[in-house]
């Protein structure tokens, strides 16, 4: 699967997992919505889940590379479907232990394990010294997740999680 980023570039350059996929050909930059190609796009503001039950247009996943001081709505309209992550913990030393704060990479990951890529989640994550702490945290959630049939069942084990919280 492709991995495409929508790229602000208003994060610190030392730190930005984007750059460093890019840097590694594992993922291609964007710097406007007119040249990012169409697929599925993470959105946290998509009103459906992202479930083994979604297909990759172009077999393409996309993500914005944005500060969460400025990320909003209207920066993720992009062409494709739209799908939210459902609940996981940040692995990164930034935001580590924080749900739903997750890196470009750390996003790709998860919902390249959603979808039934493991082995290309890894594969990106072993790029960053922390990559398998993400993975470690979110184990159990990325198993469940990856084992049910649509969004609805998605949404149902993420409350479980939402729950406990």
């Amino acid at each position: 699967m492709e991995l495409h980023v929508r790229y602000e570039g208003d994060d610190d350059p030392e730190k930005c997992s984007a750059r460093k996929l890019a840097r590694f050909d594992l993922a291609a930059l964007h710097r406007s919505a007119r040249a990012t190609p169409p697929g599925l796009m993470l959105d946290p503001h998509a009103e459906r889940a992202l479930s083994p039950a979604d297909d990759a247009p172009g077999d393409r996943l996309l993500a914005l590379d944005c500060s969460w001081e400025t990320a909003d709505a209207e920066a993720f309209e992009l062409e494709g479907p739209h799908r939210a992550l459902p609940f996981l913990v940040a692995g990164n030393p930034v935001s580590y232990g924080t749900p739903f704060r997750l890196s470009t990479v750390e996003a790709f990951a998860g919902a390249l394990r959603i979808l039934g890529n493991r082995e290309h989640a890894e594969r990106v994550l072993g790029k960053f010294t922390w990559g398998h702490t993400f993975l470690e945290l979110n184990a159990e959630p990325l198993d469940r997740y990856a084992a049910c049939a649509d969004a609805d069942e998605v949404l149902a084990v993420q409350a479980e999680y939402l729950d406990a919280e």
